[in-house]
C-alpha cells in the first residue's frame, strides 16, 4: 500500500481533490492507496461548511493547518514550516499537489526538501505572465515534481520546450521526471456534480433574466489596477443588448465599493454562489466573460463561448479552438467581442476522456 499525502488550501482545490478520493476510496484501490488530505487554509471561504463537504461528498480534512490569509512569503513560509512537520510525522510516500496556489508550492518545496516524491495535477500549464504569483507557483512545482500529470498537449508542449521530455521512466525522480497526458480533473469533475446539481432546487436562477452573461472577475490583475478595472466596468455599462448576473467575489465587492462604482440596470450583482449554482449559471447562459482560469474551462464544458477578461490564458487550446476571446480590459475589444457573441468554437474534444483520476492513480501505483 502507498500512502498518499494530499495538500489542497482553496475550495477549487477540494473539487478537484475530491474526484481522486472518491476513486480511492472504492474497492479497486482502497486496499492500495492510504489519502492523508491537508488543508493548510490558504482561503477562508464562508461556502465551505459542514453542508459544502456533505453535499460534495469530499472528505473533510485530516489536519487543518490554519494558516490563513497573509502576506505571499509570510504564508507560504508558514505552510513550508507545518507542512514539513507532517511529512515527518505521516512518512507519506508521495505528495500530491493540484493547480497553482501557495499551497501547492509550499506542498511541493517541503516534499522535495524531505525527498518524497510529488505529484503534480494540471501540470504544464503556462500563461507566460511571471508577473503573476499562479504562474511563478506553476513553473517551480513542475520542476521539483517527479509526477507531472498534464490535463492536455498544449501541456505536454510546453513541459518540452522546458526540458522535460514527454516519457515515463521505468524508475521515476525529480531529474527522471513520469509525464503523463490525463486528461482535466474539472472535467470529471463536472460530469459528476453537474448530475448533482440538475437535481436541486436553486433559489440563485429563480430571481434572474432568462437570457443572460454570466461575469465573474476576481484576479488582482484586474482588481488591483484602476486602470484595467475602469475600463472594464465602462464597457460593462455600454453593453446593452445583454443582460448581466455577477456573482461578486467579496473582495472584488470591497474594491467596487471602495472607489464608488456604479452599474447600469442591466447588469445583476449577485453575492457568491456555490459550485452546484455556479455550475447551474454556467449551463443557463448565453456566454461567460471572465478572468477565471477554471471558469475558461466550465464554460467549455457546457458548450458555451467565453470572453477572457486577461492579456493571457493557460488554456491557449480553447483560443486556439474559437471557445475563448481574449480581450484583456481593453473596452474597444470587450464590446467588439460582445457584438460577436455567442459563437460557438469547433466540435472539438480538448480536455480528456472523463477518467483523469483513474490514470492518475494507475500511474502511481504502477511506478
Amino acid at each position: 500500500m502507498i500512502k498518499i499525502l494530499t495538500v489542497i488550501g482553496a475550495r477549487p482545490q477540494f473539487i478537484k481533490a475530491a474526484v481522486l478520493s472518491r476513486l480511492i476510496k472504492k474497492e479497486e484501490y482502497s486496499s492500495k492507496i492510504e489519502e492523508i488530505i491537508v488543508h493548510t487554509g490558504q482561503h477562508y471561504d464562508e461556502n465551505m461548511s459542514d453542508i459544502f463537504f456533505k453535499e460534495m461528498e469530499i472528505p473533510k480534512p485530516d489536519y487543518h493547518l490554519g494558516v490563513g490569509s497573509l502576506s505571499h512569503g509570510a504564508m507560504t513560509a508558514a505552510m513550508l514550516e507545518k507542512i514539513e512537520k507532517l511529512i515527518l510525522k505521516e512518512k507519506p510516500d508521495i505528495l500530491l499537489v493540484y493547480g497553482d496556489t501557495n499551497s501547492t508550492l509550499a506542498g511541493a518545496l517541503s516534499a522535495s526538501k524531505l525527498l518524497v516524491p510529488v505529484a503534480h495535477v494540471e501540470a504544464g500549464l503556462r500563461s507566460f505572465m511571471m508577473i503573476m504569483p499562479e504562474e511563478q507557483n506553476r513553473r517551480l512545482t513542475d520542476h521539483l515534481s517527479t509526477y507531472l500529470f498534464c490535463p492536455t498537449e498544449v501541456a505536454i508542449r510546453n513541459l518540452e520546450k522546458e526540458g522535460i521530455p514527454f516519457q515515463k521512466p521505468p524508475k521515476p525522480s525529480a531529474d527522471e521526471k513520469s509525464v503523463s497526458l490525463c486528461g482535466d480533473i474539472m472535467f470529471e469533475a463536472s460530469l459528476y456534480y453537474r448530475k448533482k446539481a440538475e437535481n436541486q432546487e436553486s433559489k440563485v436562477l429563480k430571481n434572474l433574466p432568462d437570457k443572460f452573461i454570466l461575469l465573474t472577475m476576481h484576479r488582482q490583475e484586474n482588481t488591483d489596477n484602476m486602470s484595467r478595472l475602469s475600463s472594464i466596468f465602462s464597457a460593462l455599462n455600454r453593453i446593452n443588448d445583454f443582460e448581466i448576473v455577477f456573482p461578486v467575489h467579496p473582495r472584488t465587492r470591497k474594491i467596487i465599493e471602495k472607489n464608488g462604482i456604479s452599474f447600469n440596470k442591466h447588469i445583476h450583482c449577485i453575492e457568491p454562489v456555490g459550485y452546484f449554482d455556479m455550475l447551474l449559471l454556467e449551463s443557463k447562459c448565453q456566454f461567460v466573460m471572465t478572468d477565471s482560469g477554471g471558469v475558461q474551462k466550465e464554460a467549455y464544458f457546457f458548450a458555451k463561448p467565453c470572453i477572457t477578461l486577461r492579456d493571457s490564458t493557460e488554456w491557449t487550446e480553447l483560443v486556439e479552438s474559437g471557445w475563448n476571446t481574449l480581450v484583456g480590459a481593453d473596452e474597444e475589444k470587450i464590446l467588439s467581442a460582445v457584438k460577436k457573441m455567442p459563437t460557438l468554437g469547433k466540435d472539438v474534444k480538448l480536455y480528456g476522456e472523463g477518467n483523469t483520476s483513474k490514470i492518475i492513480l494507475n500511474t502511481l501505483i504502477n511506478s
